[in-house]
C-alpha cells in the first residue's frame, strides 16, 4: 500500500510538506519553513510529525523559502538521505539556504541585544552552519522529464513549471502501489507559473497521473489585466516628478531579477528617468547570477539580449548593497530613488529596516509586487490598517501603497485551467488543491470541477489518503 499526507502548504501558502509513504519508501516533497501568523510560525520549532531519520529522500520542486527553508532543520534532527531538485534549483539553495541560516542568528542576535526576546537568550531555528551541512546532501537532476530511480520500485522525474529559476513539477511513479497492484503515478505541481513571464520558459503540459496535487494561491483571484511594465513606469515616474523614494519589498529569487529587467527595458524605452536603482540583498545579487548562468532555462527574449553582449539584469544606474554598512547608507539618500529589498512579505529581513523610515513618510511609496501572506507586515499595510509592528516598534503607516497585481509568478486560476487542459490523457482520481488559503483552494477546486468534472478535495493539516 501507498499513502499521501499533508503537513503543510494547506490552509496556507507556506510550509509545504508532504509525506508519500510506499512500502519500503518514504518520501517527504518540499521541505518549507512556515511564515505569517504565529501559531503557523510556531509549528517550525516543534517536532515534526514524522521521523525525519526514517525518511528516505526528499524531493525539492524549488528553492523558495516556504518549499525549503526547513531543510537545514530537519538535517539537524536525523535526516542524512539524498535531496533531489534540479540544477536551477540547487544553484539557488546554495544561495538562500545560507542565508536563511544566517537571517535566522542575526534575528536572534538583535533580540538578544536588544532584549526584544521572552527567551533567554533567543536562539535560531538553525544555523548557517546547519545550512551547509544540508547543502551536502543535494544530488541535482536534469529538469527534462527523464525518470530517475530513488528507491525499491519508486522513480521521479522533474519538469519546467516556469515559476522561478529551475522550478519543476515533480512526478512520482510507484510500482505495486494501488489496490489492483498496477502502480501509481503522483504528479506535483509545485507552483505554477505566470505564463509569458520574462526571463524563463513557461510551464510544461501536466503528464498523466493518478493523484494530482496542484497549488491554489491565487483560485479565487485574476491577475491585474493592467501590464505591470505599465505600471511599474507610472509609479516611478510619479516618484520621480515628486522626488521621492520607492520601497518596493521583493523576494530576492525571481521577482527581484524580473523588476530589474523591467525597469532595464523601461530606461531603454526613455519611458522613465534613470533613477538610482538599489538592489538591498547580497542574496539577491547571487541569484541574478545563477539566473544568467543557467543558459538552458531563459525564453527567448532574454537570450537574444544576451546575444546583443548586453545584461538584461542591470539597470543604467544600480548598485548592490553587500554588507551591512552599505545597506545602511541607503537611509541616508534623498530624493527619488528605488531600493529592491528582500524579504518580499516584509516578514523579516533589510526591507524592515527601510521600512521603519519609508512606512511613517507621507511620501514615500512602497509597492507590493506580489502575494502577501495572512499576518505579515506586508499584508497588514495592504489592507490598510493603520499602525503596524516592526522590529517590536509600532510604526503609523502614512506611506502611499501600490499593489501590482500582474507581476506575480504564480498562475492565476485561468492560467492553472490552462495548464491542466494540457493533460491529454490520464485523467487523476482524485485531485488535491493546496498551497492556498482557504478561499482561494475552495474557489480553486470548483473551478476545476466546473471545467473537468473531476473529483477534487482541500486537505486539512494531517489528513492522509490511500493511494488506492
Amino acid at each position: 500500500m501507498a499513502s499521501i499526507s499533508f503537513w503543510g502548504g494547506v490552509g496556507t501558502v507556506t510550509g509545504s510538506k508532504y509525506l508519500i509513504d510506499a512500502d519500503k519508501t518514504r518520501v517527504l516533497v518540499d521541505c518549507g519553513l512556515f511564515q505569517g501568523l504565529k501559531e503557523l510560525r510556531e509549528r517550525n520549532w516543534q517536532d515534526p510529525p514524522f521521523d525525519p531519520r526514517a525518511l528516505n529522500a526528499v524531493l525539492i520542486t524549488h528553492a523558495h523559502i516556504d518549499h525549503t527553508g526547513y531543510l537545514p532543520r530537519l538535517v539537524k534532527q536525523g535526516f542524512h538521505g539524498p535531496v533531489y531538485c534540479s540544477r536551477g534549483t540547487a544553484d539557488l539553495l546554495k544561495i538562500m539556504l545560507p542565508d536563511s541560516g544566517r537571517l535566522q542568528e542575526e534575528d536572534a542576535d538583535y533580540r538578544n541585544r536588544h532584549q526584544l526576546t521572552r527567551h533567554n537568550p533567543a536562539l535560531p531555528l538553525y544555523t548557517e552552519k546547519d545550512a551547509y551541512a544540508s547543502l551536502e546532501l543535494m544530488r541535482p537532476v536534469a529538469n527534462d522529464g527523464e525518470p530517475v530511480e530513488i528507491g525499491s520500485g519508486v522513480r521521479i522525474a522533474f519538469k519546467t513549471a516556469g515559476h522561478i529559476l529551475g522550478s519543476s513539477m515533480v512526478l512520482i511513479e510507484i510500482d505495486g502501489a494501488g489496490a489492483d497492484g498496477s502502480g501509481r503515478r503522483v504528479l506535483f505541481s509545485g507552483d505554477l507559473g505566470h505564463y509569458d513571464q520574462p526571463i524563463i520558459r513557461d510551464p510544461v503540459a501536466p503528464p498523466p497521473c493518478d493523484y494530482l496535487v496542484v497549488e491554489s494561491t491565487y483560485g479565487d483571484r485574476l491577475h491585474d489585466p493592467e501590464d505591470p511594465k505599465v505600471a511599474l513606469a507610472r509609479i516611478i515616474n510619479d516618484a520621480a516628478q515628486r522626488r521621492a523614494p520607492v520601497l518596493i519589498p521583493a523576494f530576492a529569487v525571481g521577482r527581484t531579477q524580473e523588476i530589474v529587467y523591467l525597469i532595464r527595458e523601461l530606461e531603454d524605452e526613455k519611458a522613465i528617468p534613470v533613477l538610482p536603482v538599489s538592489v538591498d540583498s547580497p542574496m539577491a545579487a547571487a541569484a541574478t547570477a545563477a539566473y544568467a548562468n543557467r543558459k538552458e532555462e531563459h525564453d527567448e527574449e532574454y537570450a537574444s539580449i544576451l546575444n546583443q553582449k548586453r545584461h538584461p539584469l542591470r539597470t543604467h544606474s544600480m548598485i548592490t548593497a553587500s554588507s551591512r554598512e552599505e545597506s545602511k547608507k541607503l537611509n541616508n539618500a534623498t530624493g527619488a530613488r528605488v531600493i529592491i529589498s528582500a524579504s518580499g512579505m516584509m516578514t523579516g529581513g533589510r526591507v524592515l529596516h527601510h521600512a521603519l523610515r519609508m512606512v511613517p513618510d507621507p511620501e514615500a511609496t512602497i509597492v507590493f509586487v506580489g502575494f502577501q501572506a495572512a499576518g505579515t507586515i506586508g499584508r497588514r499595510i495592504l489592507d490598510g490598517e493603520a499602525e503596524v509592528k516592526i522590529m517590536k516598534q509600532w510604526v503609523p503607516v502614512r506611506c502611499r501603497v501600490a499593489k501590482i497585481g500582474g507581476f506575480s509568478a504564480h498562475a492565476d486560476w485561468k492560467e492553472v485551467l490552462r495548464w491542466l487542459e494540457g493533460m491529454q490523457t490520464g485523467v487523476p482520481s482524485r485531485t488535491f488543491l493546496t498551497h492556498g488559503e482557504p478561499e482561494a483552494a475552495t474557489a480553486m477546486g470548483g473551478h476545476i470541477k466546473e471545467r473537468f468534472g473531476w473529483n477534487v478535495h482541500v486537505p486539512q493539516y494531517g489528513e492522509r489518503f490511500e493511494l488506492v
